[in-house]
């Protein structure tokens, strides 16, 4: 049976599991770059509320030491960060645990594992 959690609110049921807030969540696994909020400014300094969204995108990124690809959701920025430092296991062995995403953190000790046993 699946982990399922009931919210029940005046008027509206919500239903969430552990497979919907990964994959709906609007963070970067790479940056943790969030959705930010801010004004909307009109020529007549009219203020209304809006939200500045990441550009995330769900991409596969191929791990060498791995050999397999990756799901990831990542900003733009993130996949130029990947970039910089080398890579997806370069970028992931360099990066503490405490920092990385709790998604990623398992792959972080599949690599360093198949690299202690090489």
């Amino acid at each position: 049976m699946r982990d399922v959690r009931r919210v029940t609110l005046p008027s509206r049921i919500f239903t969430f599991n552990k497979e919907e807030e990964k994959i709906m969540s609007r963070r970067c696994m790479i940056t943790g770059k969030g959705p930010m909020s801010g004004n909307n400014v009109s020529h007549a300094q009219n203020k209304t509320r809006r939200r500045f969204l990441p550009n995330i995108q769900d991409t596969n990124l191929y791990s060498e030491i791995l050999k397999r690809t990756i799901r990831v959701r990542a900003s733009a920025a993130g996949l130029r960060t990947l970039d910089h430092k080398g890579g997806l296991d370069q970028f992931l062995m360099n990066t503490p645990v405490t920092k990385l995403d709790p998604a990623l953190r398992q792959y972080k000790t599949q690599i360093s594992k198949v690299q202690e046993s090489a």
